[in-house]
């Protein structure tokens, strides 16, 4: 079981900012921008972006609607969306999962966890 699956369980607290029966979004607790957001899919399924858009590319498309959505509801809309893939690439947590920054980019801030 992945952390995210333990957020989704409500077994570890984090700042949700939306959720939906497929999706659910929280804060990131080591922001790398003035809104850092992490939008996972509540299945674990897949374990980084390419499974998904081979499994399931509905999940993926809703996945960056949720970002495009967060983006407007919590800075000026203009956003970046980073999906780490592999652990020499920053993934640490291999569950499927999209960073939105928005606002001011702080240095190292590609998205890495």
């Amino acid at each position: 079981m992945s952390i995210f699956s333990s957020i989704i369980a409500r077994e570890i607290p984090a700042d949700i900012v939306f959720e939906s029966e497929r999706i659910i979004a929280f804060r990131d607790i080591a922001p790398r921008a003035p809104l850092h957001l992490l939008v996972v899919p509540k299945t674990e399924a897949y374990a980084n972006v390419v499974e998904l858009a081979a499994g399931d590319p509905a999940l993926l498309a809703e996945m960056v609607a949720v970002g495009r959505e967060l983006a407007a509801e919590h800075a000026d809309g203009d956003f970046r969306l980073i999906f780490n893939t592999g652990a020499n690439a920053g993934q640490s947590v291999f569950h499927v999962h999209a960073h939105v920054l928005a606002g001011g980019l702080s240095e190292g801030s590609l998205g890495q966890e």
